[in-house]
């Protein structure tokens, strides 16, 4: 990715503030402020490690802090994001089976823009090893649904793919754009489709429990059933099954039990997914994003 600065009087590499300034967050500097004093009292031999080569006349100095305030203001944090996330994607692990990325948006917390605006960012993640392989800041004028398909364009290889999301992102252009990358999806059903509402008045309890799941996360234990039926006439790009997850989730901290039952739909087929994978995909997403059930 470019450099912002004009390079003449660079003393330090563009790489090497960049990673010096994610080890000083690493090390629990709250602050600009707190991690450039980690970087200034960082031993020399870690120095070294990060890109801060020594100088055999002159003793070479660690970025200032007002060095890497500039810098960290200058710099194109989409590119930085896209440069991240394309490095992760290629030492990702090999997956055995359906490859799962979860679609999800966080505002920051200690970052805000001019006005008091929380910073708020759209990843998506990994689903097995919990790498962010590709994010987007979500812009003022803008909202979470527009930045779906300019957010998953950064990444190189969707073909096989299983993406996961939210009710929010549960829209007929989103799946037509999946379908033509060659992914599947597996969509949270609630009020903004009114053509499938229907899957609530499928025979949900003629149809045999085919998965069971126990997980836990954000101070909660969640026990999932799961029901797949196949399905046609859905009038939503690529649906092959219907599913319905009856949630049944404990507060640790209270033992509050809080009961619910969602459907979703997928792309997947019966031969491509059994529920058990399904049930796979949707539990690792309630851990990891904690929106599976509304």
């Amino acid at each position: 990715m470019p450099d912002p600065r004009d390079p003449r009087g660079v003393r330090h590499a563009l790489p090497v503030v960049l990673a010096l300034a994610a080890c000083a967050v690493l090390a629990g500097g709250p602050s600009l402020l707190a991690a450039s004093e980690w970087i200034v009292d960082a031993p020399p031999q870690v120095l070294e490690r990060l890109g801060v080569q020594p100088d055999p006349v002159l003793p070479r100095r660690p970025p200032a802090e007002a060095t890497v305030r500039r810098l960290l203001a200058r710099i194109d944090g989409d590119a930085l994001d896209r440069a991240v996330g394309g490095r992760l994607a290629d030492r990702c692990p090999e997956s055995s089976g359906l490859r799962g990325l979860s679609v999800d948006g966080k505002s920051l917390r200690g970052a805000a823009k001019a006005r008091g605006r929380k910073v708020h960012l759209r990843a998506a993640l990994e689903h097995t090893s919990g790498l962010v392989l590709a994010q987007l800041n979500v812009g003022e004028k803008t909202g979470e649904t527009t930045c779906f398909q300019p957010l998953l364009d950064t990444v190189a290889d969707l073909a096989g793919t299983v993406v996961t999301s939210d009710a929010l992102h549960t829209q007929r252009e989103h799946a037509g754009y999946l379908l033509g990358r060659r992914a599947h999806y597996i969509a949270i059903v609630k009020g903004n489709q009114k053509k499938l509402r229907k899957l609530k008045s499928l025979p949900w309890k003629a149809i045999p429990l085919q998965g069971r799941t126990l997980g836990s996360g954000h101070g909660r234990s969640e026990f999932r059933r799961i029901k797949v039926a196949t399905v046609s006439n859905l009038l939503f790009p690529g649906a092959c099954q219907a599913v319905q997850i009856k949630r049944r989730q404990t507060d640790r901290k209270t033992g509050k039990v809080t009961i619910a039952t969602v459907c979703a739909v997928t792309s997947l087929t019966a031969e491509q997914a059994a529920p058990a994978q399904l049930a796979k995909h949707l539990s690792i997403r309630a851990i990891r994003v904690g929106r599976v059930a509304p």
